[in-house]
């Protein structure tokens, strides 16, 4: 339960930290004021379980264990799955990473070490890409929440140590607003309940500014000539987001939302037939979740993580990938090719590509070998995709060897997809955060921007 006591403890923490950091802070704010003027963006697709990187991205023809034929795509001399014709029509624009590796076989610890670039802690809590990315580059009057998770991967791994203000908000299902976010039947309809609505805000803000004045007593009140230290802390504050702060925040921009007509972004059978149909149609729950990303950052959302699950393909892989040929059975590649291929198109035809990054990844990789139950268990190397903003398509970097087994050239580890990730959205890759313990640490700790990619 969050209380004042609660608040308080947490203060002190932050208060010990901010002190010794002004500087560190003062100096970030003139780079990420840029980054926000910019309006950079970050699309997530995260394939929970697993997914078969041989079966997609790094077929092995003629080796006794592949599954699929490999079709040419849009560039000369790359090759990806039949299961992926639409992706193929857009390869122009997006690159494959064919060579990282992970060491990490376990969902969870993969599913946070991917989503974070970083190995579980017990002393830290570390933020998601999406938080961080939130952080550095949403600006602070943005309407809507900076990072929204279609899903919940996402929630799960949640801010880490910068705090609820960059807690990713959670959409579970694509095609129905969020919960909570209408009036409640109670307040009844029309003007009525508008006003209502109102009076309860101002209520809510009210005891808000109430309780953050007592939690921080010497940064508030009506006192003329306030000290030019004490000016600095407020702003230093301000700038991580002291517990008080960041939970007025959360709940003034929820509050807003309610009765805001930006709601309205979440209803995606408001776009077009067709538009919808070239993510897949509304069955394809996927398709419906990029395309709401989509919808997201044309209104200045930062990031937007969209999971699809189903990964883990232990057994009777081939069938989980194509689907046993109905119509409304596309397999999980299906669904994938279409919700991927139709956000590419989208987001080049509105010309938010060169400001949008897109990273396709899972908690790992798939052995190339195929098991006793026609599957493939966990595997610590894979493929993954990126594309969009300072990121070049048309490229593959690394490779396998022949039966799939090793990384051939250009080994890439996770730090190092983060840094091109963070290259990609014109963040600085050592740009630094403190983290709970008041320790400056770098975005994307020892990585190096994969050569040739940004």
């Amino acid at each position: 339960m969050i209380n004042r006591r609660h608040f308080l403890a947490h203060a002190a923490g932050a208060a010990g930290i901010l002190l010794p950091g002004m500087r560190f802070l003062s100096g970030l704010r003139a780079a990420q004021d840029t980054l926000k003027r910019e309006n950079k963006s970050l699309i997530v697709m995260w394939m929970g379980g697993g997914p078969s990187h041989m079966d997609l991205w790094d077929l092995k023809p003629g080796e006794k264990t592949n599954i699929f034929e490999e079709i040419k795509t849009k560039v000369s001399g790359i090759n990806i799955s039949e299961l992926l014709p639409g992706v193929a029509g857009v390869m122009d624009k997006l690159s494959i990473i064919r060579s990282l590796v992970t060491n990490e076989g376990s969902h969870d610890r993969g599913t946070t070490l991917m989503n974070t670039g970083r190995m579980p802690s017990q002393v830290v809590q570390y933020p998601s890409i999406g938080s961080i990315t939130a952080s550095l580059t949403a600006p602070k009057d943005l309407a809507l929440p900076a990072f929204i998770g279609v899903g919940g991967t996402a929630q799960r791994i949640g801010p880490g140590f910068l705090g609820m203000n960059y807690a990713p908000f959670t959409v579970q299902n694509p095609g129905q607003p969020p919960a909570n976010i209408a009036a409640p039947a109670s307040l009844g309809t029309g003007d009525e309940a508008t006003m209502r609505q109102h009076r309860r805000q101002r209520l809510f803000y009210d005891i808000e500014d109430n309780f953050a004045d007592a939690t921080y007593p010497h940064l508030g009140g009506t006192s003329t000539g306030k000290k030019e230290k004490e000016k600095e802390i407020e702003a230093a504050m301000d700038a991580v987001g002291s517990p008080a702060q960041s939970h007025k925040t959360v709940y003034h921009k929820a509050f807003d939302l309610t009765i805001s007509p930006l709601r309205a972004v979440f209803k995606v059978q408001d776009e077009d037939k067709k538009v919808r149909d070239s993510y897949g149609g509304d069955g394809n729950q996927f398709g419906m979740g990029l395309l709401l990303a989509r919808k997201l950052i044309e209104k200045g959302v930062t990031c937007v993580e969209v999971d699809l699950g189903g990964w883990d393909n232990h057994g009777n892989i081939k069938q989980a990938l194509q689907g046993n040929g109905q119509p409304n059975n596309m397999g999980l590649a299906g669904r994938l090719d279409k919700g991927f291929s139709g956000l590419v198109n989208d987001l080049v035809t509105r010309g938010l590509w060169k400001n949008t990054v897109v990273l396709w990844m899972g908690d790992f990789g798939r052995t190339p070998k195929i098991n006793q139950g026609n599957g493939r268990d966990h595997w610590p190397k894979m493929s993954v995709v990126v594309g969009g903003g300072n990121i070049n398509g048309g490229l593959v970097y690394g490779s396998t060897t022949k039966d799939g087994m090793d990384v051939d050239q250009d080994k890439c580890g996770v730090a190092d997809l983060y840094a091109t990730i963070y290259k990609g959205l014109g963040i600085d890759p050592d740009t630094p955060i403190r983290d709970n313990l008041g320790r400056p640490t770098k975005i994307a700790e020892g990585g190096k921007v994969l050569k040739g990619i940004v």
